[in-house]
């Protein structure tokens, strides 16, 4: 008997759960992406932005 015709059924893999982040962790990412912010404005008005009129 060939057994290339038959249907295997399996069980599906489960899918990784996605991890959450915990509220520290959260407001460590604001508090990082404030300075980067602010560091990214100082760093236009220092270095790229046109001089300004006296």
């Amino acid at each position: 008997m060939r057994d290339d015709n038959i249907i295997n059924f399996e069980r599906r893999k489960s899918k990784q759960e996605r991890r959450t982040v915990g509220p520290m962790q959260r407001k460590a990412l604001i508090w990082l992406a404030a300075i980067a912010g602010l560091i990214l404005v100082w760093a236009y008005y220092q270095f790229i932005s046109p001089p300004s009129l006296p």
